[in-house]
Parts: C-alpha cells; structure tokens; sequence
C-alpha cells in the first residue's frame, strides 16, 4: 500500500551499485540514475536498503590504530559520507577495525560492523521517498592503505504522487543538500 498522496506505478524493484574509492581514504560518490517520469510527477518509494562496505585493513604496530570503512545512501550530493543523521542520508553504514599492538609485538584487534536502516519499521510504509532523478552512493575510508569500496542495494517501487505532494518532496529533498 502506498503512502498517503502516492499510487504505485510499478511492481516492486531492486536497484544496485558499487562506489570505489579513487585513493585511500578519499571520499568518493557514485550518481545512481533513477530516469523519474517528472512529467508524471514520479517518485522512488524506499521500501529496504542494503549498504555494504569493505572491511577496512588490519594494520598492526606499537600503539593503537583504528582503520575505518564509512558509507551512506542519499538523496542529493555531498561533501561527505554523513550519517543518518543527515536528512539527506537514507541509511549509513560503517566497518571499523581496532588494533592494539605492544612493545612485545603482541596484537588484539577488534571488528565493529553498524548499518542504519536496513528496513522501514513495522508501523511505516516505507524508509524514504526520492523525488528527484537520482541517488548518491558516497564511500570514504580512515587510516586504510588500499582505496576501499561500498556496495548498495535498494528495494522500492514507482510512485506518482499528486501536485502538491511532489511539489513539497522535490522542495524538501532540494533544501535538505
């Protein structure tokens, strides 16, 4: 069932795409192209949302290091990776490796794995609506030797959704860049 203002306009879709570093801990984008009827006033309802990012590397010496892999999902484009807490981040995700190395060459190291959201909760339709003519996968790693990448996949349908609906989504979405 689509959300209030919205009529589906096709079956369920998957959308995928792979972003790549262009150099170690660079921050880097990837436009997902979504080709939106605007005519018709054709939104992206999202329903499920996988990111995937690459383990960022182990590195090992005296002291602490921690190496990271960050990416998100969003709506216009950035400067950043950001987070969920940008309103223009559908979801986030983040691997982190923690090694701590002694003087003995003695090493621990532990993984952390976050990804925000992964589905819309029980009591919403839907994680986000995009009403413009494309995504943005951004990635960017931490402390890594070796460029890194990230990995989504998007699970929604088309929408048209009346005047003012889309009028304030494109509004809203343009104004959260």
């Amino acid at each position: 069932m689509a959300p209030k203002g919205l009529k589906t306009t096709s079956s369920p879709l998957q959308i995928s795409s792979l972003v790549e570093e262009t150099g170690a801990n660079t921050f880097s984008f990837v436009e997902i192209p979504l080709t939106l009827n605007v005519l018709d006033n054709e939104v992206f309802v999202i329903t499920q949302l996988n990111v995937d990012v690459e383990a960022p590397d182990l590195l090992m010496g005296i002291g602490s290091v921690r190496c990271a892999t960050n990416a998100s999902l969003s709506t216009t484009a950035r400067t950043s990776v950001g987070s969920i807490a940008d309103s223009n981040v559908i979801g986030a995700a983040n691997r982190i490796n923690i090694t701590e190395t002694n003087a003995a060459n003695f090493a621990t190291a532990v993984a952390y794995d976050r990804e925000d959201p992964l589905f819309s909760a029980i009591s919403e339709d839907y994680l986000g609506i995009v009403a413009t003519n494309n995504m943005f996968l951004n990635v960017q790693g931490s402390a890594n030797l070796n460029a890194k990448n990230a990995r989504v996949r998007v699970y929604g349908y088309r929408a048209s959704a009346s005047a003012s609906v889309y009028a304030a989504l494109v509004q809203s979405e343009l104004l959260s860049a």
